[in-house]
């Protein structure tokens, strides 16, 4: 089967295009937002072919995966094919709304013919998803292996753009919880932070780094720290436990599914945060025993076959 879909979220993309499919990425000369084309720092399988515009016209599609609110418009014109009318299609939704939680309707709200698919029960709940089907598909990850070590007395922090986000990923949270624990901030545009929040350049490092080398330094962090008021369930997060690390969250969209009971600690006491970040710092036994959890609870709900297998499942009831 030939899948349409747009390089949007590389993490997401990674797993997805593990399955037993042929991807068709579009790539345009300029590599820009709608033709990034294939991962340069992620590791994609020979299955994923990139295709120009033009290509695309004549290529041979059975199932469009969208994601932005332009793409079936995109689609459209870049294969002269409607999506859900033409050809099969599915509108995944990554994101939580995010300018009236409570009555924000989906911009796919409106029609019945591409399903929307969401990647948290949380997700369907808050969005306004008119007549549109809704199916949810939660997160997959490619294990990354058990890389925690804790060695450094720190706390990890994975965010694109806080400056940028601010309130949204906690940003203004960071300075509290660097009295408590100095800070390795990961993430796209993330230089200047120090400096912004008045912390010294060693309570709050950042680094911008590829996948591979991202997990292997962040498991080297005593504990992953998670201040996001309100986005997804982040990827990262997923990933940390993954690694084995021990996580101090805010207790906000998805996150009390995602991290059990004996995981972590997640609550939206700031000072309940704090206590769990310095008691980790404290006694590393502790902190590798509730990444041991982490782990365990994380490869039992959003491990790679499930969701690829869930993936199966809805493209056969899509595309039959």
């Amino acid at each position: 089967m030939n899948i349409l879909v747009w390089h949007v979220h590389g993490s997401w993309l990674t797993t997805f295009v593990q399955g037993p499919h042929t991807y068709l990425v579009p790539v345009t000369e300029d590599r820009g937002p709608d033709g990034l084309g294939r991962a340069r720092t992620w590791d994609w399988p020979g299955s994923v072919r990139e295709l120009t515009p033009a290509e695309l016209r004549d290529a041979d599609i059975d199932l469009m995966v969208l994601q932005r609110p332009h793409e079936p418009d995109l689609a459209r014109r870049w294969t002269g094919r409607r999506p859900g009318l033409d050809v099969p299609a599915v509108y995944v939704e990554h994101n939580s709304p995010d300018a009236a939680p409570e009555r924000q309707r989906h911009p796919l709200a409106g029609q019945s013919a591409v399903p929307l698919v969401h990647v948290t029960h949380f997700n369907r709940l808050m969005w306004d998803n008119g007549r549109a089907p809704t199916e949810v598909v939660e997160h997959g990850i490619i294990d990354p292996g058990p890389l925690w070590t804790g060695t450094e007395r720190r706390a990890a922090v994975v965010v694109n753009e806080p400056l940028r986000r601010g309130r949204t990923t906690g940003t203004d949270l960071l300075p509290g919880f660097a009295r408590c624990a100095p800070l390795d901030v990961f993430g796209m545009r993330t230089e200047g932070l120090a400096g912004h929040l008045g912390l010294p350049p060693d309570r709050c490092r950042t680094r911008d780094l590829p996948q591979h080398e991202l997990h292997r330094e962040m498991a080297r962090c005593r504990l992953y720290l998670h201040p996001v008021r309100w986005t997804s369930l982040g990827l990262s997060l997923l990933e940390a436990m993954f690694l084995g690390m021990p996580v101090v969250a805010l207790d906000t969209t998805e996150v009390r599914e995602a991290v059990p009971e004996g995981a972590g600690v997640v609550s939206n006491r700031p000072d309940v945060l704090r206590d769990a970040v310095r008691a980790f710092l404290a006694d590393p036994e502790h902190a590798r025993a509730t990444g041991a959890a982490a782990r365990a609870a994380a490869r039992a709900r959003y491990g790679e076959r499930r969701f690829l297998d869930d993936w199966e499942r809805l493209i056969k009831e899509v595309t039959r």
